[in-house]
């Protein structure tokens, strides 16, 4: 039972990211490059959160409750601010990198669009979010023991993979929308990205009570990953072409 539990998880957590690597990434070196680049400045602001939080619970009385419970919440705010003050600090670096690519090439055109960078970008920050929200869930799920035993909900796993895969998505439509923002100069598009952010951080803070934080979760998912596409480029009439498109492509027809 532990393995299907980790296996489940895992395949729940970062099944549709590593399908996105595998068809839109790894096939080009550059991109890979850019992903694993933006993993490791989500992975700084994390090192650099942490320490800050590390000093301050050091610091307070171990034995207030209110006071701890106030560095916790101190601890993800400062932690959602220094998340995206990277990603600014990214897209400034890759922004330097596209007007270097283009002065290198012969054609004076960039290998790649900001669009496809922050998309990349925004995946190696939720892969990497992703990865240290899971990684120990997923070493205790093999065992031993058994979820829910005194009374807890039996449902913590699948539930943390659920919102691991959430914050995966997030993170590349944010970076998505939060690029387009540095690029256009609508810094409103920047503090929505901040603010939805926090918000779907703060959520986490009704669990147990997961409906509480799933389901607004992915209703902000689903909105930012339409306002993502429409930023993109896309619209509603190449959405349904492309549906149409495919369904034409895989219907029987007539006389075959």
């Amino acid at each position: 039972m532990t393995l299907a539990v980790f296996f489940g998880c895992s395949f729940i957590a970062f099944g549709p990211a590593l399908g996105l690597c595998l068809f839109s990434v790894v096939r080009e070196p550059l991109r890979v490059i850019i992903l694993i680049a933006g993993a490791f400045f989500w992975l700084v602001s994390l090192l650099l959160s942490s320490l800050v939080w590390f000093i301050a619970v050091k610091a307070s009385d171990p034995g207030d409750e209110p006071l701890q419970k106030g560095l916790l919440i101190f601890g993800v705010l400062f932690s959602v601010l220094l998340q995206e003050a990277f990603r600014f600090l990214y897209y400034k670096l890759l922004r330097k990198a596209i007007e270097g690519l283009v002065a290198l090439s012969e054609d004076g055109c960039s290998p790649i669009s900001i669009q496809q960078m922050a998309y990349v970008a925004g995946l190696g920050f939720g892969l990497m979010s992703g990865a240290f929200s899971m990684i120990n869930l997923l070493a205790d799920a093999l065992g031993p023991g058994t979820v829910g035993i005194h009374g807890d909900s039996q449902l913590y796993f699948l539930t943390s993979a659920f919102m691991t895969m959430v914050m995966i998505f997030l993170h590349t439509f944010w970076g998505i929308l939060f690029f387009h923002g540095c690029e256009t100069q609508r810094w409103w598009e920047m503090v929505a990205v901040i603010f939805t952010h926090l918000i779907v951080s703060g959520l986490t803070f009704w669990n147990p009570l997961y409906l509480g934080s799933l389901v607004p979760s992915y209703l902000l998912m689903f909105a930012t990953a339409a306002w993502a596409y429409v930023l993109s480029g896309g619209c509603t009439q190449n959405l349904l072409r492309s549906l149409q498109g495919q369904q034409s492509e895989t219907s029987p027809q007539p006389g075959s």
